[in-house]
C-alpha cells in the first residue's frame, strides 16, 4: 500500500483530455450516507422516542430549486427504529439548524422557541431605549407582586405556627382516657355481682343437700333460689293427687259394722231356703261383699304418705 504513494501513473504526452467522455448523473441522485440524529424526535406512527445521537444509514439527496446564498440544502431520508416508518428532513442553513419534514415531531422546540423570543427582546432593547424603559418598569411591578405575595405566605407560616395541636388535641383524647376507664368499671362491676350471684347459688345448693347442718340467715339483701319455686310446686302438686286419690277412695272403703250387718243378713236368708231351689237363686242373686281388694291398700299407703307429711 505504501509503493503506490511512490508511483505515478503514466499519461502519454498525445492524451487529450477533452476527448475523455464524462460521466452524466442526474441531478436527485440519493447516496447512502452514516449520520446520527441531530435533535430529539418522536415517530408519529408509534409514537418511539428518537434521541439525539441515534446513529442511521440514511440516504442523502440534494433539495432541486431550494438554496440560501447559493449553498444547496440537503434532504436526509431515515427509517423509526421500531415500526419502520420513513422519517425525513432536511438541512436549514438560515438558521444554522435542521427542520423536520415528514413523520415525525420534534421535542423541545417550546425551549428553542423561547430562546429565540429571548434573543429579539434583547436585540429589540440593544435598539430601542424605551422599550427598555417600558421592560424595567414592568419587571419592578412583577417584582413587587412577588414580594407581597412572598410577605402573605411568611404571615400566614407564622398564624400556622402559633397553632398548638397538641393543645387543641388534648381535650378528646382525656375524654376518650374517661370513657376507657368507666367502660373497664363498668365491667368490673358486672364481673362481681355475677360472681357475687354464683357463689350465692352455690351456698343455697350446699346448704339443701346438707340437712344435719343449721338453716342459715336469710339476708335481706340475698336473692330468691328459683329452685325453691318448683320444689314448693312438686309438693302442692303432691298433695293436691293424695287429696283427689282418698276421695276416689273414700266410696271403696266399708267400716266393720257394716260388713257384720251384711254378714248377718247373708245367714239369716241361707237358714230357711236349704232345699228350696228358689232360695239358692236369691241366694246368688245377692252381692258378695267386697274384701280387702289393692285399692283399699293404696288409700291406706296414701293415708300413711300424708300423715308422715
Amino acid at each position: 500500500m505504501s509503493e503506490r504513494k511512490i508511483l505515478n501513473k503514466y499519461y502519454p504526452p498525445d492524451v487529450d483530455p477533452s476527448k475523455i467522455p464524462k460521466l452524466k448523473l442526474p441531478k436527485d441522485l440519493q447516496y447512502m450516507v452514516r449520520l446520527m440524529a441531530p435533535f430529539n424526535m418522536r415517530c408519529k406512527t408509534c409514537g418511539e422516542y428518537i434521541y439525539k445521537g441515534k446513529k442511521f444509514n440514511a440516504r442523502k439527496e440534494t433539495v432541486q430549486n431550494e438554496a440560501y446564498l447559493g449553498l444547496p440544502i440537503f434532504r436526509f431520508y431515515i427509517k423509526c427504529t421500531r415500526c419502520l416508518a420513513k422519517i425525513t428532513f432536511k438541512t436549514d442553513p438560515e438558521n444554522t439548524n435542521y427542520t423536520v419534514e415528514h413523520g415525525a415531531t420534534r421535542n423541545f422546540l417550546l425551549e428553542e422557541e423561547e430562546k429565540r423570543v429571548q434573543k429579539e427582546h434583547e436585540d429589540e432593547e440593544l435598539n430601542n431605549p424605551i422599550k427598555v424603559l417600558e421592560n424595567r418598569r414592568k419587571d419592578s411591578k412583577l417584582e413587587m407582586e412577588v414580594l407581597e405575595n412572598l410577605q402573605e405566605l411568611k404571615d400566614l407560616n407564622q398564624r400556622q405556627v402559633h397553632v398548638d395541636f397538641e393543645a387543641m388535641l388534648l381535650p378528646h383524647r382525656l375524654s376518650q382516657e374517661q370513657q376507657r376507664q368507666q367502660q373497664e368499671e363498668e365491667d368490673e362491676r358486672e364481673i362481681t355481682a355475677l360472681l357475687e350471684e354464683a357463689r350465692h347459688c352455690r351456698l343455697l345448693e350446699d346448704s339443701d343437700s346438707e340437712d344435719e347442718a343449721p338453716p342459715s340467715r336469710p339476708s335481706s339483701a340475698a336473692k330468691p333460689n328459683p329452685t325453691a319455686i318448683l320444689v314448693e310446686s312438686l309438693k302442692a302438686k303432691r298433695k293436691a293427687e293424695a287429696v283427689r286419690s282418698r276421695a276416689q277412695l273414700a266410696g271403696l272403703v266399708v267400716p266393720k259394722k257394716v260388713k257384720a250387718e251384711a254378714n248377718k243378713g247373708s245367714e239369716q236368708l241361707q237358714m230357711p231356703a236349704v232345699g228350696a231351689p228358689e232360695s239358692r237363686k236369691t241366694a246368688n242373686l245377692a252381692p258378695p261383699t267386697p274384701g280387702p281388694s289393692s285399692l283399699s291398700q293404696l288409700g291406706a299407703y296414701g293415708d300413711s304418705e300424708d300423715s308422715d307429711c
